[in-house]
């Protein structure tokens, strides 16, 4: 396919370059000038998607894509499909789905889960929303940038299962960082810890996969000094998206709100900025009941 690829970063990047690999024509633009071996390079986001089968989108928030939908949307031609892998806000992937269907483009919102490492490895996770026929015609580009793609329903919906999940995994993470200096306290050894609650129903992907405890489970973060696999940064602006969405529709979520204000006063207030967001765990143990 002749691909256009928008937003080359730590994500972008390597994601073009999988499909370069694979043999598909691809024309690159990113603000910053960086550019991908074997990319054309283009000029602008509308030169790339000029012509372009397939116009795929990896930028950091909703305005940035509603600024570059409305450079490409004009510049693609009828029939092609715009493919926004951004974790973005539910209405703003739905008001780009709503403008590209309007010049008889596919539209299909599909962040990811994976980070840098399953980008490089082509192992990511995309969560889709968007037409059964947009989510057909990319299919085989979800295959070479990823080990699995969920087609989730329509315009949004992507972005929806993208939130929800990581909802989830920002409260359980806190729960488990806060469990292990709860341990700590009590005199609990945080192996002893870890073989029954792992085994236990307090089981969670945070402790069995990604335990933020050093030396305790499988390799994570903790073990590399916190260097972040899944920034406390980017977990603060997926935190903030779900309490966007729940806003927009009207949902109770206490423990989402919660887990936002802990990671805002951890990432904007204390040192948690640049932090994997497991460095909670130091966190909770200098911290005392006050």
């Amino acid at each position: 396919m002749k691909i256009g690829f928008i937003g080359l970063g730590n994500m972008g990047g390597p994601m073009a370059t999988n499909l370069i690999k694979a043999g598909h024509d691809v024309t690159g633009f990113d603000v910053a000038g960086v550019s991908v071996e074997g990319a054309a390079v283009a000029s602008s986001a509308a030169q790339a998607a000029s012509g372009a089968d397939v116009v795929i989108t990896m930028l950091p928030n909703g305005a940035i894509l509603r600024d570059v939908a409305a450079e490409v949307i004009p510049a693609m031609t009828p029939g092609a499909v715009l493919l926004d892998c951004s974790t973005v806000d539910v209405d703003s992937a739905r008001a780009v789905a709503a403008q590209a269907a309007e010049a008889g483009l596919g539209a299909l919102d599909a962040p990811v889960s994976g980070g840098i490492g399953g980008a490089s490895a082509g192992t990511l996770t995309f969560m889709v929303g968007g037409s059964e026929e947009a989510f057909a015609k990319t299919k085989p580009l979800f295959d070479i940038m990823g080990q699995k793609a969920v087609h989730c329903g329509p315009s949004g919906n992507g972005q929806a299962a993208k939130i929800c999940n990581n909802m989830i995994l920002g409260v359980t993470m806190i729960a488990t960082c806060e469990a292990f200096a709860l341990a700590d306290k009590l005199g609990l050894d945080r192996q002893a810890m870890f073989d029954v609650v792992s085994t236990s129903s307090g089981y969670s992907w945070t402790m069995n996969a990604y335990c933020p405890a050093p030396g305790i489970g499988p390799q994570s973060p903790a073990d590399n000094g916190y260097k972040p696999g899944f920034a406390a940064d980017l977990m603060l602006k997926d935190l903030r998206l779900s309490q966007q969405a729940a806003e927009s529709a009207d949902a109770d979520t206490p423990m989402g709100r919660a887990a936002m204000d802990l990671y805002a006063q951890f990432v904007e207030q204390e040192d948690g900025k640049g932090m994997d967001f497991s460095a909670m765990l130091p966190r909770f143990e200098k911290r005392g009941r006050g």
